[in-house]
């Protein structure tokens, strides 16, 4: 794997200029792996994801429903240990999203893995899930340990409700998972929303990123600013 990460470092170092916007003078170790003007470097149906104005947008209609739960995917890695930052804003009444790390891609554009979760359902957003998997891994203010024996322990550091005051409900929020080892942690605006340590047997270490859309309800989310910083500790 660290010969993949080394290769991957390397093809972002001779890359072409990123556009103004798509980087952050804060974050000069990170990498745009979102052009800004198109897909390339990424898999979905074009049924439901296009590039406008710098912004990948995810959308499903009444008239264009999801029969399933439907992922753009990147496709130059599968990172293990990694940090990816991301801007999302959802624009519709009722949404449900999320990003998948370490995780599987599957055909028809499906995903199986880890997922840090964005909905319009307050509760949701923020938590840490497993997608055609375990379900909830780590709940919005948890700490959450499962032992190789598959037992679940969490302890609290902070109130749901405390951390929902921090997402922005129609405005842009920015996204930060931290994957290194065992453990994923998840920040909304700056603010930790989870952290899991995960030693059980089915525990992932590497693996695709994807945005999701979920079946149900129309829907409209946003993003832009994808950034990913590969680390070679």
């Amino acid at each position: 794997m660290k010969c993949f990460q080394i290769a991957l470092v390397a093809a972002f170092l001779v890359s072409p200029p990123v556009p103004i916007g798509h980087l952050h003078a804060e974050d000069d170790a990170f990498r745009a792996i979102f052009n800004g003007v198109n897909l390339d470097g990424w898999a979905g149906d074009e049924a439901f994801w296009r590039v406008e104005n710098g912004v990948v947008i995810g959308e499903t209609t009444a008239e264009n429903p999801a029969v399933a739960n439907t992922f753009l995917i990147w496709t130059e890695g599968q990172p293990d240990d990694f940090e990816l930052k991301f801007r999302y804003r959802i624009v519709s009444e009722q949404a449900n999203s999320g990003v998948q790390v370490r995780s599987e891609r599957l055909e028809n554009f499906g995903m199986r893995g880890y997922q840090a979760d964005i909905a319009t359902v307050n509760w949701i957003t923020g938590i840490l899930y497993e997608e055609r998997g375990r379900g909830i891994l780590a709940r919005r203010g948890e700490r959450a340990t499962i032992a190789a024996d598959g037992v679940r322990r969490a302890d609290r550091f902070a109130e749901e409700t405390d951390l929902l005051g921090y997402v922005h409900t129609a405005d842009w929020n920015e996204y930060h998972v931290t994957c290194s080892g065992d453990t994923i942690v998840s920040r909304i605006n700056g603010r930790e929303m989870h952290r899991l340590t995960d030693r059980a047997p089915e525990a992932r270490r590497e693996g695709s990123i994807g945005f999701q859309l979920h079946t149900g309800p129309p829907m409209t989310i946003q993003f832009k600013d994808i950034r990913l910083k590969l680390s070679l500790e």
